[in-house]
């Protein structure tokens, strides 16, 4: 693959006989950390290019622009480009990436809820089960 290609990739997939058809490729993307940081990010409101790219310590220009894309394939952010020089690009949740970012938040609230709990027991199964950990 190129540097400079962009393309948002295609996964093909066989027939599919259980009730989770399609449901993998779903949490895999929602479940990706450059799709839920974008997310959280659009959830505060309408954001430029260059905005979200300061906003995600770590995100590579290529990886905000693939993750952009497959988003916007998804359906849960629209893209609108302006015809000025330079280019301006805005993005925005969907209605549907809009209900996304609620379950998120909602996800990252009992996250934060239970952190110590997880770690207690986190701690006590390292302590009574060293091979485990």
């Amino acid at each position: 693959m190129s540097v400079a290609h962009t393309d948002v990739t295609h996964q093909v997939s066989g027939p599919c006989g259980d009730d989770d058809c399609g449901i993998r490729d779903v949490l895999d993307r929602i479940g990706d950390k450059w799709t839920v940081l974008v997310m959280v990010e659009l959830a505060k409101g309408v954001r430029r290019f260059r905005e979200l790219h300061r906003a995600i310590p770590g995100i590579s220009q290529r990886m905000l622009t693939l993750t952009t894309r497959r988003l916007c394939r998804d359906g849960l952010v629209e893209r609108t480009a302006y015809p000025t020089i330079p280019p301006q690009v805005e993005y925005r949740l969907t209605p549907m990436g809009q209900s996304l970012a609620e379950a998120v938040e909602r996800l990252a609230g009992w996250s934060r809820d239970h952190k110590d709990a997880i770690a207690a027991a986190r701690g006590h199964w390292d302590a009574t089960h060293p091979d485990d950990a």
